[in-house]
């Protein structure tokens, strides 16, 4: 019985899951009334499963996963989904006069009390996370909103009369596409795709990078549910042969959210993409980037330096934006002028001036960077280098004393330099403003809740060989629950950064082949994308399949 009154942090110290310092500086930044198992989830120390799994034996109330539990879908008509959401529970089971339900927070005495008014039954508590919880209550709860797919096929939403049934709250359109949002952003997916087929409409969520189907709709509800996101991102409902762009802010699941929305015209209809921005999650802290000490260290002094040009490189959703964010974040401070130009501006940051590119009125990046310089800047932050036109006055800003971080599309960071040059920019301009490159892609992390250590195989043994490294073990997920059975949660940047000293300055000028900049980059100690990526797999981060797929073996 003693070890049940022992405090939550000292368990945790106990088992190993976090040190005694963690466990003071989450004391420290705890707030009144926050609970301490709170502030180290959201320090990422622990997951929400490794807190229940102590509260388990702390409070002796058992855990249940609710991955295919076998749920009694009667009980969901006696705890209302609205109640449900706000306490974070839900109902599993009833014997006899006893109802089992799941909580996140099996303390919470005052909704155990209401819950047992509601329904007259005495409440049996069980732990489960938050997360799991919601999931449950999205899948159970679904039916209960009854969505009549063949009314909403019905619709003519190019009748006017009939818009409103596709802008009412309580209309059975509004009601799925709010419901298909909500169950993105609880997935933490990044896309929203609605797919038209030849006799079905496919809705498939990207999370952590894959494509995965959520739902299959009928045929009929394609025009009216296209017709929904047209309107809530005021775009036109009456076109369809060209493709269109448009943008939805609103809080979903008290996140806000911004929605950027692109529509394609295909055979089968229009293809809508929403790409899902949760703004209350922005990662701003230069020092959650995942970059290796290293890396860090040379990444900080680059953007400290008081001019030259910081490049960033990768392809589309590698977190480029993600890391210049952190990157503008690190040095805002009152006695600094910085002005962003982005297409769009993703997230807003305060102190910051940020400008919107426009090109319907002629606001493109190079206008609004020739302005920017009229300014008074000390630190100009262009979204992306897309033409020779940016590209020139980004470097001459960044010649007359200004310090410009940017982000360009190529493979790796050497290749840049030659991007660079291939653009019509002079190799000199290049050479003499350039201070360094970094290029990043984008891992999934392998799920912490059922990671296990394994043998590495003979071709990782082999891999890991070629490039100067030892290895004894690897961790993967084996699957569960919380990560949907793929062994992954989560992602994580790779890195590779190129820092531009004297003897690779003076090969840019002369022209020297990639090969030729590699060597030299290899002398100063450059870390590539795949040994970056082998150091995460070392330290059990990630695996080497996921590297692999980022990082061609050499």
């Amino acid at each position: 019985m003693k070890s049940k009154r022992k405090r939550l942090g000292d368990l945790l110290v106990e088992n190993g899951l976090i040190t005694h310092d963690q466990l003071q500086e989450a004391l420290a930044d705890k707030e009144e009334g926050q609970k301490l198992g709170n502030v180290l989830i959201k320090k990422g120390y622990i997951t929400e499963q490794q807190l229940i799994e102590v509260l388990e034996f702390q409070l002796g109330i058992p855990h249940v996963s609710l991955f295919q539990y076998p749920i009694d879908i009667n009980l969901v008509n006696l705890v209302p989904k609205e109640f449900a959401r706000r306490k974070s529970l839900v109902p599993l089971k009833k014997s006899g006069d006893r109802l089992f339900v799941a909580m996140a927070d099996p303390m919470d005495y005052i909704s155990i009390d209401d819950l047992r008014l509601r329904t007259g039954f005495q409440i049996e508590t069980v732990i489960a996370t938050k997360e799991d919880i919601q999931r449950t209550i999205n899948r159970y709860y679904e039916s209960d909103d009854s969505y009549n797919i063949d009314e909403i096929g019905k619709l003519n939403p190019i009748i006017q009369e009939e818009v409103e049934q596709i802008t009412d709250e309580d209309a059975p359109i509004v009601k799925l596409v709010n419901q298909l949002l909500l169950n993105a952003v609880q997935q933490r997916a990044s896309d929203i795709h609605i797919d038209p087929q030849e006799d079905k409409v496919l809705v498939r969520y990207r999370v952590d990078g894959v494509l995965k189907t959520e739902r299959t709709l009928s045929k009929n509800t394609q025009n009216v549910l296209t017709a929904r996101i047209k309107i809530m991102s005021k775009l036109d409902i009456t076109e369809s042969r060209v493709p269109q762009d448009g943008r939805i802010k609103r809080t979903i699941d008290f996140h806000p959210v911004d929605l950027r929305i692109s529509t394609l015209p295909t055979v089968y209809g229009e293809k809508i993409v929403m790409r899902i921005l949760d703004l209350g999650s922005a990662l701003t802290d230069i020092n959650k980037l995942s970059l290796n000490k290293l890396n860090h260290q040379r990444f900080i002094e680059l953007i400290e330096r008081p001019n030259g040009i910081i490049l960033i490189t990768g392809p589309t959703g590698s977190g480029k934006s993600t890391t210049l964010y952190a990157a503008l974040n690190h040095l805002n401070h009152e006695g600094t002028n910085i002005i962003t130009v982005e297409d769009p501006v993703e997230y807003q940051l305060e102190g910051i001036n940020q400008v919107q590119v426009n090109a319907n009125v002629g606001m493109t990046f190079a206008r609004g960077l020739r302005a920017i310089l009229r300014q008074d800047p000390n630190i100009i932050m262009v979204g992306e280098i897309r033409d020779q036109e940016t590209a020139e006055i980004a470097i001459r800003s960044s010649l007359t004393g200004h310090l410009v971080l940017s982000t360009i599309h190529t493979n790796d960071a050497i290749s840049t330099v030659t991007r660079l040059v291939d653009m019509g920019i002079e190799p000199f301009l290049v050479a003499s403003s350039l201070a360094g490159i970094l290029s990043q892609r984008l891992v999934r992390r392998v799920c912490r809740d059922c990671a296990e250590t394994v043998i590495p195989t003979k071709s990782e043994l082999q891999l890991f060989e070629r490039r100067g490294m030892k290895i004894d073990k690897v961790v993967r997920g084996r699957g569960c629950g919380r990560c949907n059975m793929t062994g992954y949660k989560g992602r994580l940047a790779v890195h590779e950064l190129l820092v531009i000293d004297e003897k690779i300055r003076r090969m840019i000028m002369d022209q020297e082949t990639v090969s030729k900049i590699r060597e030299q980059a290899i002398r100063n100690q450059m870390i590539f994308l795949l040994d970056d990526g082998l150091l995460k797999v070392k330290q059990g981060l990630t695996t080497t399949e996921e590297i692999l797929k980022i990082a061609l073996s050499e």
